[in-house]
């Protein structure tokens, strides 16, 4: 599995970054902030046009071939970024209405002009069929006085059907650049918009949703704080560790053997790793060992170390283990 930003023959690459590199080395590096009219262009997110065509299939018989409607399905296409010819992306149902790159940035937009925040980071994945769009909030959380923490307000389209237009608020730590979504009581952490024709008015509610944002980061750090206040054990880590991934006595010899590698490397973070400094021995540090293992540490495809690389960092800008960490904080959390 490799990272999948998407990469054109002219060697550019779909993706676009304020100030910092990323992992995979690929796209472009601004010297300063972004605008969203900067991420669209610089990211190759603009003019794509997204669009149904008709669907049909065709049918090979000895006597030839015979196309074929497919009724209440259709494919979609853009006009690609850098050939301008049309590329299919997916197929979806009669009542998929697509959300454009434009309006995906003109959302965002809306919440920079009201936050005050700038535009991080813009990008294709899979071949264009699914885009994100990332802004960092003008000011951060710091836990327990020494900790920094960025919040963020992450965009996530789809255009091949596969999923929802969605906005997500996440905390990230500076130290290791862990994505930390979690479920706080009472703060809704995420918004969906579905692909239907009331879509671009929904993604106006989603604006005034979005006071959670600031409501999410009170309670995110009020959370937080009180984890950081409070011990943990190597054993009481343990038991959180073997409840997110349960291994029964009648398992495979190798599941049990996954069960002792992933303790190793969970507690070793937990008890050695620099990015625990200040933190050690908390329930913050068992939650940020957990959330480093998922995303950075735990195994992935790949016969290469950068195959590897790869996947990690697609594990962390798709999300791919956001449920995996909710849970972990329902279970740390005090």
């Amino acid at each position: 599995m490799a990272h999948e930003i998407e990469q054109f023959t002219d060697g550019t690459a779909a993706f676009a970054s304020a100030n910092t590199s990323a992992w995979h080395k690929l796209g472009t590096v601004t010297s300063g902030a972004m605008t969203a009219e900067d991420a669209m262009r610089i990211a190759s997110l603009s003019g794509w046009n997204v669009r149904l065509l008709p669907l049909t299939a065709t049918e090979i018989t000895a006597g030839g071939t015979t196309p074929l409607e497919v009724p209440q399905h259709f494919a979609t296409a853009r006009t690609h970024p850098k050939t301008d010819r049309t590329q299919t992306l997916g197929v979806v149902g009669s009542d998929y209405h697509p959300v454009q790159n434009e309006e995906h940035a003109e959302f965002l937009n809306l919440l920079a002009d009201e936050s005050g925040a700038h535009f991080e980071t813009a990008g294709s994945l899979k071949d264009g069929r699914q885009v994100f769009l990332t802004m960092k909030m003008p000011q951060g959380l710091t836990i327990g006085g020494s900790d920094d923490v960025d919040l963020y307000i992450a965009a996530f389209n789809s255009h091949d059907g596969g999923s929802a237009f969605r906005i997500v608020v996440t905390p990230v730590r500076v130290v290791c650049a862990n994505t930390m979504r979690a479920a706080i009581h009472g703060a809704r952490s995420s918004f969906v918009v579905r692909h239907t024709a009331g879509a671009k008015a929904r993604i106006a509610q989603a604006r005034s949703a979005l006071g959670l944002t600031f409501r999410y980061a009170e309670e995110f750090e009020q959370a937080a704080q009180r984890m950081i206040e409070a011990e943990m054990t190597l054993s009481k880590l343990k038991s959180v560790v073997d409840e997110l991934w349960p291994v029964k006595d009648s398992d495979h010899a190798r599941a049990k053997t996954n069960q002792r590698q992933r303790w190793g490397a969970i507690s070793n973070l937990f008890e050695h790793a620099d990015t625990q400094a200040g933190i050690r021995g908390t329930r913050w540090a068992g939650y940020n060992a957990l959330t480093e293992y998922a995303n950075h540490v735990a195994p992935t495809r790949g016969k290469t170390d950068a195959e590897k690389a790869n996947a990690r960092a697609e594990r962390v800008i798709s999300g791919a283990a956001n449920d995996l960490m909710e849970k972990a904080f329902a279970l740390t959390t005090v």
